[in-house]
């Protein structure tokens, strides 16, 4: 994501004397109208961030009763939470080429459109194979939107990049634990019924349409012919300021000739920019493993159902103020090996607890599991400070993601397959702390202080 920011920075252009002299005529219009459509944004990535999550958590917290209702076995439930990690892969790499074409507000628009719609349809389409197509329309949103987010938030932002993207991060958090903790006592309060407990998330992706909808009406029609919205032809990043930003214009130039530098960049002839994909791809795994199948671990041990989604909640939650926290001690460090070591040994002693005593301390192995999955705002800190360029960071967070995703797709999958043959949740969770350990190792690789231009080009 963190590479998509600078791929657009690429885009900033000079504006030409004709651009400057008809902006100058339109001033007191725009002044009049600046505010009202910053907030509008706002309000527009603050509830796109909050529907980023929901769509896998709420299914998380029902996936017994998903399962019962649709016939659906280990395996394919397995297959089920390996489909988000699949389509962030698949049409996450795709989202750069269509904002390129479209504009990203448009993108973004569409893909909350996407999220109601699949929402709306998977409970009731029938069959296994229906829920598992119009998931995948529900992630395909997730996906674009997930990527083009912070080119957003750079776009009309770009002298609060970091409390903006604070405020977006906390709003993710935010809908990915809501989503975990109120699923189940709302499809109590709906009638037990478990289509009744899904679809109602559609509502939340709804609300969120009418902010970006507002903004493409706004901002007039895209024209698919130079990819770009005609309300800002030539200022790319530089757009709508925040209030009270002073002229960028030179800062404009010297960001479009910096990221030049590295066009041949090889990226993988760098072994930092391997370590650091095969980071992101095995904390990724963890992710989705937990977001998936955590709460089927305590029911199984007992815990009410209930009690299960708070747990979850409780684990997502964590991100909310580590999500602050970790980057800017990763960035005053010079080797960022401690804080990989550390948030390995939490997630190895939470699933020490789930195979010793899932239901008596549960909310420890909750907490721990949680302080874990914060790697994932780690490796993209990492992401920025690996490269020395725009560009170099571009290519190096494609290729991290990209990369990643791919890696962590087969891991719930294999869960969800060890699981039913096993009868138990024995062998996934050794499974669970054996890859815990290759992540330390490559994560501490990940944060020694290098480029990966230097590397690359050694």
């Amino acid at each position: 994501m963190m590479g998509v920011m600078a791929i657009e920075e690429t885009r900033t252009t000079t504006t030409s004397p004709a651009v400057r002299r008809s902006t100058e005529s339109t001033a007191p219009e725009s002044s009049s109208t600046r505010a009202w459509t910053t907030r509008l944004v706002v309000a527009g990535i603050v509830l796109a961030a909050l529907n980023l999550r929901p769509a896998i958590t709420s299914l998380g917290a029902l996936l017994e009763e998903v399962r019962d209702g649709l016939g659906m076995s280990g395996s394919v439930a397995g297959l089920l939470t390996s489909v988000p990690p699949l389509c962030f892969a698949v049409f996450g790499v795709m989202a750069p080429r269509l904002a390129r074409r479209f504009g990203p507000a448009v993108v973004v628009c569409a893909g909350m459109v996407a999220i109601t719609a699949g929402l709306v349809l998977r409970p009731y389409v029938g069959g296994v194979a229906g829920f598992l197509a119009a998931s995948a329309l529900a992630l395909m949103g997730i996906a674009v939107s997930n990527v083009l987010m912070p080119v957003i938030v750079k776009r009309w932002f770009p002298d609060k990049v970091g409390s903006m993207t604070g405020l977006y991060s906390m709003a993710l958090a935010l809908g990915t634990s809501v989503a975990a903790a109120v699923t189940v006592p709302m499809t109590d309060a709906l009638g037990g019924n478990w289509q009744s407990g899904l679809v109602v998330w559609a509502g939340l992706a709804a609300a969120a349409v009418v902010p970006w909808i507002l903004l493409v009406r706004a901002r007039g029609t895209v024209s698919p012919a130079d990819g770009r919205e005609p309300a800002a032809p030539a200022t790319g990043v530089q757009e709508i300021p925040a209030p009270g930003a002073a002229p960028t214009g030179d800062r404009t130039a010297e960001a479009v000739a910096a990221p030049h530098e590295p066009d041949g960049l090889r990226i993988t002839r760098s072994r930092t920019a391997w370590a650091l994909a095969v980071f992101f791809g095995l904390q990724a795994t963890a992710a989705y493993i937990t977001m998936g199948w955590m709460a089927q671990i305590f029911r199984d041990a007992g815990v009410a159902a209930g009690t299960a989604g708070l747990l979850l909640a409780v684990t997502m939650v964590m991100g909310v103020p580590l999500a602050f926290v970790i980057p800017r001690l990763a960035t005053r460090l010079p080797h960022q090996g401690p804080i990989v070591v550390a948030l390995g040994l939490c997630g190895l002693a939470g699933y020490a607890g789930l195979y010793l005593a899932p239901a008596a301390g549960a909310w420890a192995w909750a907490l721990l599991l949680g302080v874990s999955n914060c790697a994932f705002p780690l490796a993209l800190t990492m992401v920025g400070m690996r490269a020395r360029t725009g560009a170099g960071v571009a290519k190096l967070s494609a290729f991290a993601q990209s990369t990643g995703y791919l890696i962590s797709i087969p891991g719930p999958l294999l869960v969800g397959v060890l699981y039913q043959h096993s009868g138990g949740w024995g062998l996934p969770l050794a499974m669970m702390a054996g890859l815990m350990i290759p992540q330390i190792g490559v994560g501490i690789l990940a944060g020694r202080d290098r480029t990966v231009e230097d590397e690359a080009a050694g």
